[in-house]
């Protein structure tokens, strides 16, 4: 009879993976604090009691642990404690470091990913347990660049990847993203400007070096995205959410070095001060400076195609 508990689960749902990789980290983290003694038993009762989940979240994360190698399982289908608490290292139990994440970002861009993968492939690929590529895979499903396929294995989904598209998404945040401040539906919402204010002001002063790349991005694209939702205009802000989507990978590899991304982060302190003033007409004017320049500064000036004036 076949062991499934040795077959590939990407079929799983995402809430319910994302379930399985969080109470493997909780186990993980008490094998490693409690140490109990290796061929201790764990049981289904009092896991689920102490982790405050039913049973059957706690056995699809046992099943994982033992096919990662923390944890036997006897032929009577127990589970016994497979390494002593100091073999457990917090690289075990923290998420994918963001270098992993761009490496699977820069081979996708790169096309040595395929459209269609499995987990097996990734986890060869990138030397990570199942529990580490589970919580990559949310992060990137989260982000909207991979998603789980009906029966078996993932999918990427598309995301720009040659300059010429790159250019054109900043045309098109030209044409949408000034017009909308000066759209009659148009409302300051001056809580979530001050929020998005105080971020990017903290930026300015810790010169980027507490962010990472991709943490950056969410906060610029954050900012950006709060004021489509001032638009009050769903249009608006299901465009540029898409376009945020698609962008986001090829971003990483034409980012600016942090001197230049700090003046772009000061430039949106100055865009939030002429909202909160309610200067609208000078702000949707420095919006459209600033998305010209940036643009320019990350991928040079549009060029017409061959043949045109």
């Amino acid at each position: 009879m076949r062991d499934t508990t040795a077959a590939d689960d990407s079929a799983a749902p995402p809430e319910e993976t994302e379930l399985t990789a969080r109470l493997c980290v909780e186990i993980l983290t008490y094998l490693r604090e409690e140490n109990p003694p290796i061929g201790h038993r764990l049981t289904e009762r009092a896991l689920a009691e102490q982790l405050r989940v039913s049973r059957s979240p706690v056995r699809n994360a046992l099943r994982q642990l033992h096919r990662d190698g923390f944890i036997e399982r006897t032929a009577s289908g127990r589970y016994l404690v497979a390494r002593s608490g100091a073999g457990i290292t917090t690289a075990h139990i923290d998420p994918p470091e963001d270098e992993v994440y761009l490496r699977i970002a820069a081979d996708r861009l790169d096309g040595l990913l395929p459209d269609r993968i499995n987990k097996s492939t990734l986890l060869k690929r990138y030397d990570l347990t199942r529990t580490q590529l589970d919580l990559l895979l949310l992060r990137i499903s989260n982000e909207g660049w991979i998603a789980p396929l009906p029966g078996y294995g993932w999918t990427f989904l598309p995301v720009l990847t040659s300059l010429e598209s790159y250019r054109s998404s900043y045309r098109f945040r030209l044409l949408i993203e000034p017009a909308g401040i000066l759209e009659p539906t148009f409302r300051v919402d001056r809580e979530a400007i001050e929020r998005r204010r105080a971020e990017q002001r903290q930026l300015v002063e810790d010169g980027l070096t507490s962010v990472s790349g991709a943490q950056l991005f969410d906060l610029n694209s954050r900012f950006h995205e709060t004021l489509a939702e001032c638009t009050n205009n769903d249009f608006f802000v299901e465009g540029l959410a898409r376009v945020n989507r698609l962008r986001r990978l090829i971003e990483y590899r034409q980012a600016l070095v942090p001197e230049r991304a700090v003046v772009r982060c000061r430039e949106h302190v100055e865009l939030a001060d002429l909202l909160l003033a309610g200067d609208l007409t000078a702000a949707s004017a420095f919006l459209h400076r600033h998305l010209t320049t940036v643009g320019v500064e990350k991928s040079g000036p549009d060029t017409p195609p061959e043949g045109t004036g």
